[in-house]
């Protein structure tokens, strides 16, 4: 069901909770291994359509200078305009324009992912959306999982290096993957 095909319900507004939210992505190097990283920080907000989630829609904001993967040197390689260009741009974005029901507390949320100046659409799958609830300081929150694969190259982030033995040094496919919170009001 899109989330143009009939009116809302009651709509709330929530915030994306930074402490209790990350985004993490892991991708192939040297054609061996995974390096994994993550990025803090984050922001945005929902419009929950409490009736039926699927005529919500979703803005993320992540900040490319929390990247962090282990190894500052790589941190700084990744950060400089080889890779994601923090000082030029310095947010990867997500906006949603659909979002299906893909069964149970499952949904899959397309949007327009926004890295360096590149924009595509992409789709997330996203898990255990969890039903409202009320945390111990009288706050209502809401959470989810989603993950997504994306090629680097898509989106300008185009860097490499060929390897003796053959093949390349950084991966092109890259998974991410998400853990948010949001509070309302």
């Amino acid at each position: 069901m899109s989330t143009t095909s009939a009116a809302p319900g009651t709509i709330s507004t929530w915030k994306l909770d930074p402490a209790h939210s990350v985004a993490e992505f892991k991708v192939k190097h040297m054609m061996i291994s995974n390096v994994k990283g993550g990025f803090s920080g984050l922001s945005g907000s929902l419009q929950l359509d409490e009736t039926d989630y699927t005529h919500s829609t979703i803005e993320v904001s992540i900040p490319v200078a929390t990247l962090k993967t282990g190894d500052d040197q790589r941190d700084g390689h990744l950060k400089s305009a080889d890779f994601f260009d923090a000082e030029k741009f310095p947010a990867i974005t997500f906006k949603s324009s659909n979002i299906d029901s893909t069964g149970g507390a499952d949904c899959a949320v397309t949007g327009d992912l926004t890295i360096r100046d590149v924009t595509k659409a992409v789709t997330l799958a996203v898990e255990d959306v969890s039903v409202p609830s009320k945390d111990p300081w009288g706050n209502q929150r809401i959470g989810l999982s989603a993950s997504t694969k994306i090629n680097r190259k898509d989106f300008g982030l185009a860097w490499n290096s060929a390897l003796e033995t053959g093949g390349v040094l950084v991966g092109e496919e890259v998974s991410i993957s998400l853990e948010v919170q949001f509070i309302k009001g």
